[in-house]
C-alpha cells in the first residue's frame, strides 16, 4: 500500500471517531438542557395549580362573605322594624 492510501484511511478513521464523539457530546448536552427545562416546567405547573386552588378558595370566601353580609343586613332591618 502506498503512503497516500494509508494516510487517507487514517484520516477517515480519525474523522469518523471525531464525528461520533461530537454527536455523543452534543447529545449529552441536549439531554441535560431538556432535563433542566422539564424541572422548570414542573415548577411552573405547580405554581399554576396552586394559583387555581387559591382562586377557587377566594371565590368561595367571597360568596360566603356576601351571604354573611346579606344576613347581617336582614338582621339589622329586622331590628330596626321592631
Amino acid at each position: 500500500m502506498s503512503d497516500t492510501i494509508i494516510v487517507a484511511i487514517l484520516s477517515f478513521i480519525g474523522t469518523g471517531l471525531g464525528a461520533v464523539v461530537s454527536v455523543f457530546t452534543a447529545n449529552r448536552v441536549t439531554n441535560f438542557k431538556i432535563e433542566r427545562l422539564e424541572e422548570e416546567v414542573k415548577k411552573h405547573n405547580s405554581i399554576i395549580e396552586r394559583t387555581y386552588k387559591l382562586e377557587e378558595t377566594c371565590a368561595v370566601l367571597n360568596t360566603e362573605m356576601k351571604v354573611a353580609n346579606h344576613r347581617i343586613d336582614d338582621l339589622e332591618k329586622g331590628a330596626v322594624k321592631k
